[in-house]
């Protein structure tokens, strides 16, 4: 079972990560599960856009007891998931999900930097819930220049 889930989240994380694809650069971001929401799998896509940075998620799921609609919010923080430092990007202009018919959720966002500058710092994604439902960190990843894909 956990296999299936598996390889399912990876060919939508593959599928999301095609449609972010554009003739600049772009980076795939896995997102590791906090101790809140353990057992879960994420990745994000990262897109240049120009001035801004498109990204992808898909999670493999939430902690038990969230409440529908589902809504996430989604941070770019100064420093690392080890070392967390303050919210540089704040991405919650909307904060709507889709269930996917895999067991999972997908959701986008636009960052207004650069996806270079995001490169060239340390930076991190953050997946946080909403405050009704605990309003707990769910997934972080590093944005790292060796994730880039082209």
């Amino acid at each position: 079972m956990m296999l299936r889930n598996s390889i399912a989240t990876l060919m939508i994380a593959a599928s999301l990560y095609g449609c972010t694809t554009s003739s600049g650069k772009s980076v795939n971001v896995p997102l590791q599960a906090t101790r809140q929401n353990a057992g879960q799998i994420g990745n994000v896509a990262l897109a240049d856009w120009d001035k801004q940075t498109g990204l992808s998620f898909f999670i493999s799921g939430v902690p038990t007891g969230a409440i529908l609609p589902l809504r996430l919010y989604s941070f770019i923080n100064k420093g690392t998931c080890e070392q967390p430092g303050p919210v540089a990007y704040a991405l919650n202009d909307k904060v709507n999900t889709e269930r996917q018919p895999v067991r999972g959720w997908a959701f986008s966002r636009t960052a207004p930097v650069p996806l270079s500058t995001l490169l060239a710092g340390e930076y991190s994604v953050v997946v946080r819930s909403a405050a009704t439902d605990g309003n707990a960190d769910l997934f972080c990843g590093d944005i790292k220049e060796a994730n880039s894909a082209k």
